[in-house]
């Protein structure tokens, strides 16, 4: 593929809030030094990414580096416990996975501390450019043959999605009840409520399978090396899934960010070889629910930004599953 410019998207961009390093209280600063054994003489915030809390590339005496999370409950009650999640996946990864090794990760006073290697790298370009795309596209089917079966203890996605993949079924449920006047759905999805909550309800069964999979895999969760890799960052929301689970919740996103089709990437990639196309069909159904249904919300605390790209991810999932069932 060449490298030139695929067709734009006018995507929000995937920047929330972050807390400076200098928001972490000094003691935490302290004993971050005193897990890296190293002064730390800079801190340059990050800002890709939805955490409301501390990401940071640190500078160390001496001249190593190092990356640092840090978040408590003042910046999102949630925050804390996924931080925690990540941590007990990145401990786990092989060392086959490109991903950064975890250094340390600690509790203390209040918040969760994690501490990565540094990765020197960069996110894909916006819009999506074919080569970089391509890369990506391969280091997917890298990913799920070294992650089948799963070597990591992690919930199925019929457990860890329970709570997402349900909006179809509720909003129906509220319509019915007279409590959602369907404000801000889109035309189709309105005129095909009852078929989107029954294509839901199929979900599970679709999406089960023995593969690791990252749960959110996003341009701004994977970093493009000067050495060629592709580094995959933030696994707090890893699971057992079908194979073919990781590549179906990515493809909106670069269909909002100026990639092709989804259909189009998902039919010829290796890791959707032999699924079941009504698995697919229900599990994207649960998808485009679950983006579209959460983007009616008020935004969570902290992340301010979350739901108008939930927003745009949800129209493209929409417009996917509108040409798989021929809507």
């Amino acid at each position: 593929m060449s490298d030139e410019v695929v067709t734009p998207g006018q995507a929000p961009r995937a920047v929330g809030v972050r807390a400076p390093w200098e928001a972490v209280p000094a003691g935490l600063r302290a004993a971050v030094e005193g897990h890296l054994d190293a002064r730390i003489v800079a801190a340059e915030t990050q800002l890709g990414g939805f955490s409301p809390g501390v990401a940071a590339r640190l500078r160390l005496a001496g001249g190593r580096r190092a990356f640092v999370k840090a978040v408590s409950a003042a910046q999102n009650p949630d925050s804390p416990r996924i931080h925690r999640s990540e941590a007990r996946v990145a401990r786990a990864l092989p060392s086959q996975v490109p991903a950064p090794r975890l250094l340390a990760d600690f509790d203390r006073d209040g918040w969760v501390v994690l501490l990565f290697e540094d990765i020197e790298g960069r996110t894909p370009a916006q819009p999506w450019r074919p080569a970089e795309l391509a890369r990506v596209m391969s280091v997917v089917g890298d990913l799920a043959a070294v992650l089948t079966p799963s070597p990591v203890d992690v919930p199925p996605v019929t457990e860890s999605h329970a709570g997402s993949f349900h909006n179809w079924r509720d909003i129906a449920a509220a319509h019915a009840a007279g409590t959602d006047d369907l404000a801000g759905l889109d035309p189709w999805a309105v005129g095909h409520l009852g078929a989107l909550a029954e294509l839901e309800a199929g979900w599970a069964a679709g999406a089960a399978g023995d593969t690791l999979a990252h749960g959110d895999l996003r341009a701004d969760n994977l970093l493009l090396t000067p050495d060629g890799r592709v580094v995959v960052v933030d696994w707090p929301w890893a699971s057992r899934a079908a194979r073919w689970f990781d590549l179906l919740l990515m493809l909106p996103s670069v269909r909002m960010q100026g990639g092709p089709p989804p259909q189009q990437l998902f039919d010829a990639h290796e890791v959707a070889a032999g699924a079941d196309p009504d698995a697919v069909t229900a599990v994207l159904a649960a998808f485009a629910g679950y983006l579209l249904g959460s983007a009616r919300l008020p935004a969570p605390p902290g992340l301010p930004t979350l739901r108008p790209f939930q927003a745009a991810q949800g129209v493209a999932a929409l417009e996917w599953l509108r040409s798989r069932t021929g809507g």
